[in-house]
């Protein structure tokens, strides 16, 4: 389509390599050939090492730990190899599934077979074009025969579309003075770029395609990464080991993580694009892309997050023609929605499809919460559109959803809402987030009771997710984060990003020090309740990237709040934090944010912003009046200031530009 032409002039002006801030936090490799180097193990005989010559005996094996998850195919030089018949190379994300026997899964049950490359004398040997292992921390190179290797190297895959030498050239950063969070955000960005892949290397599901015949060797399962999910050069998707496929509920927090750090908007293009594709006659958008789809599964909020995938897009790239052309098949989208919206307000959900959580159905708070929150963005795309045919039936259709919501689904001892309208004792946490982030409440303070009823439920290893039985769910939890941010509950939100996402996701040894996990046990056990075999975790998945946008749009402060951020509003959330700053670029050119607090408990805050835009300023103030200093734009002034109930001073309609404000507190 001609629209994802005009795509790269989104990422001007870009930084120049030598220029990107923070660049030794990120994790994505200078180049695309990476080299194994450090030994995790060995077993049997083996002498040598790579680089250099690696000697195997026979029945003989070597683990290689990259540090880091990556992606990719391998490539073995042989020396010798006499006796040799083949090599088995096997791979795992986590240190729990290391073998030289199978690799960890991609399915329900059991192990995935080995790579094996036959081998009949010197040369190179590379995995076949189907074989690409999405990702992986630890791979190991077995002999049956003894064989001597010189070299031995991994074809890094993810983003595709990039240059070979500008995978780290990230338009977006992060700083402050918790190097744990420094190291989450960049993580976060770095799980995104290898759930970005080529789409012709999608994951086959070959159970799904009935492919029974497979055989099954040592109780291994076979794996191909060679269906094709989009068109375009590349596609975002959930997972890098699996599913490698477009889901939209994954969007919703990957897309705002990817656009603060790479703005890799064509891929999200190219993923939209495969879910519209698959639009049926009645409006409803699938649970999943291709080949997913095949397997007939209808989910009403997985349908609203492709209409939340569309906004998202518009609103980070300001793109009018993808608007455009997407307009009439959203709004055909949303009359399928609001069809479920009976005589209480709410809609009644029949579809039991979601995010892997249990008893879907009902008024359910978190549908109902979703489509509230999906219908205000429709009302603001109309206004982009000028179109004024749907704005006051989708206002109807929200005032009754927020009136029926709070009056049949609020349990006012709990502090929490109610799964849905029969079950009195779930207070789940997909529904209670995203009614704080919907708007849905009545009354700014009861986030504010909702952010402390959920803290009083963490575990050690971070927020659970009750309606999926035993079960923390990062994708939930990241929306979690947002509900702390919003009710200006910024300690909680601190809190829980350095207890689950960086104590536990990033630092346990049974991760992968790089990216984050796709679901885990209460616990802190490897088990996520939805599956039965572990092994299949993907432990690089999109949905789990939620402080990555966090950080930036609430820490630093930046929000955009139109297209592409012609207007945006710059207010920082402090917590504990003594000093952030952030920046990313749009169409529109840099926005960027530092503040520093100094020992006399004042506060400077520093802000770019493109010409031409306007926004406002929210300075946090301590709950104290002071002296506020601005200059900038060719102005100075100094003033006093007072405090207001969110203990924040503000400076409306500034006009774009560099600026340096100063809180000088009483």
């Amino acid at each position: 389509m001609l629209y994802h032409s005009l795509l790269p002039l989104f990422l001007a002006p870009l930084l120049a390599a030598s220029e990107i801030p923070f660049k030794e936090y990120i994790l994505a490799p200078p180049s695309r050939i990476i080299r194994p180097s450090i030994v995790y193990g060995t077993n049997g005989t083996v002498s040598g090492a790579l680089p250099g010559t690696l000697t195997l005996a026979a029945k003989s094996s070597i683990t290689y730990d990259f540090g880091k998850n990556i992606a990719g195919w391998v490539t073995l030089v042989v020396e010798d190899a006499r006796n040799a018949s083949s090599i088995n190379v096997t791979f795992s994300e986590s240190s729990l599934w290391i073998s030289s026997e199978h690799c960890d899964a991609t399915a329900d049950a059991g192990f995935d077979e080995p790579l094996v490359l036959e081998i009949d004398g010197e040369g190179e040997y590379s995995a076949p074009w189907e074989r690409e292992r999405g990702a992986f921390r630890y791979m190991s190179i077995a002999a049956g025969e003894e064989v001597v290797l010189g070299d031995a190297w991994v074809y890094f895959t993810a983003m595709p579309h990039w240059g070979d030498d500008a995978l780290q050239d990230y338009t977006g950063w992060f700083h402050c003075d918790d190097n744990q969070l420094n190291r989450i955000w960049y993580a976060g960005a770095y799980t995104n770029q290898l759930d970005t892949i080529d789409p012709l290397r999608g994951d086959a599901l070959i159970f799904f395609q009935k492919i029974t015949s497979a055989s099954i060797v040592n109780g291994t399962l076979p794996w191909y990464n060679n269906f094709t999910i989009t068109n375009g050069s590349s596609a975002l998707t959930d997972g890098a080991k699996r599913d490698r496929l477009v889901w939209a509920g994954d969007m919703a927090i990957a897309v705002p993580g990817l656009a603060v750090s790479t703005f890799d908007l064509i891929s999200v293009a190219n993923s939209l694009d495969s879910l519209f594709a698959l639009q049926l006659e009645n409006g409803m958008l699938p649970y999943a892309g291709t080949p997913f789809n095949e397997a007939g599964a209808i989910s009403f909020t997985y349908h609203l997050y492709t209409l939340i995938g569309v906004a998202d897009y518009y609103h980070w790239s300001g793109d009018l023609t993808y608007l455009q052309t997407y307009w009439p098949a959203w709004k055909h989208a949303m009359s399928w929605s609001v069809d479920h919206v009976d005589s209480s307000g709410l809609a009644n959900i029949t579809s039991p499809s979601d995010w892997l959580r249990f008893n879907m159905g009902g008024y359910n708070i978190e549908a109902n919460s979703i489509l509230y929150f999906t219908l205000n963005l429709g009302i603001s795309l109309a206004s982009t559109m000028n179109d004024t045919s749907v704005v006051e039936n989708y206002s109807t259709y929200m005032a009754g959803i927020k009136s029926a919501a709070n009056s049949i689904l609020w349990d006012d001892k709990a502090s929490l809402y109610k799964d849905n309208e029969t079950d009195t004792t779930l207070h789940p946490q997909d529904g209670n987030v995203w009614a704080v982030k919907s708007g849905i409440l009545p009354t700014p303070s009861r986030a504010k009771e909702i952010s402390a009823a959920l803290r009083e439920r963490w575990t050690p290893y971070g927020a659970p997710a009750p309606e999926a039985a035993d079960a923390i769910s990062p994708f939930i939890s990241g929306f979690e984060l947002e509900a702390h941010f919003m009710a200006n509950e910024t300690q909680n939100a601190l809190d829980l990003m350095r207890m689950m996402w960086g104590d536990f996701m990033l630092d346990d040894p049974r991760m992968t020090n790089s990216t984050f996990i796709e679901g885990y046990s209460t616990t802190g056990e490897l088990h996520y309740a939805p599956y039965t075999n572990d092994a299949r975790i993907s432990h690089a998945h999109g949905w789990a990237t939620g402080p990555t946008s966090t950080m930036t749009i609430f820490i630093a402060g930046i929000k955009l709040t139109s297209e592409a951020g012609r207007t945006w509003s710059i207010v920082p959330q402090t917590g504990d934090l003594q000093y952030a700053e952030a920046g990313f670029s749009t169409s529109l050119g840099l926005f960027s944010s530092s503040w520093r607090f100094d020992k006399k408990d004042s506060l400077s805050l520093e802000i770019s912003t493109p010409e031409g835009t306007t926004g406002d300023v929210g300075i946090p103030t301590g709950g104290k009046d002071g002296i506020v200093e601005v200059r900038g734009k060719g102005m100075k002034f100094r003033m006093k200031y007072k405090s207001d109930e969110y203990n924040r001073f503000w400076i409306h309609d500034l006009e774009g530009g560099d600026y340096e404000i100063n809180i000088l507190r009483k």
